[in-house]
């Protein structure tokens, strides 16, 4: 699960909770946290301005590398899809009565 919130900043920032609770094995956190690190290196100029907490589901310690990375992914491509969204939104005028 992602949250996100544009920054005052010019790059994207990446804030991490793998919490025992969700991950059990320290090795399965330290992977996801690894993979997560590596991927969002990859998408950061992308990302432009935004604060990103990445949060671990159950289950998430469970899936390799290849599969980590392609949830990332798809969660980055998620993400830069929205805030575009958003910022057009945003520049367009005064928010609708629709907001």
């Amino acid at each position: 699960m992602l949250l996100a919130r544009f920054n005052e900043q010019e790059h994207a920032r990446l804030g991490l909770v793998i919490a025992k609770k969700n991950v059990r094995r320290a090795v399965d956190r330290n992977k996801v946290k690894r993979v997560a690190r590596e991927s969002f290196r990859h998408h950061r100029a992308e990302l432009g301005n935004l604060d990103i907490v990445v949060l671990a589901r159950r289950g998430l310690g469970d899936l390799d590398s290849q599969a980590l990375h392609a949830l990332f992914r798809d969660m980055w491509r998620r993400l830069i899809k929205s805030a575009d969204k958003h910022k057009r939104t945003r520049e367009s005028g005064p928010p609708s009565s629709h907001a």
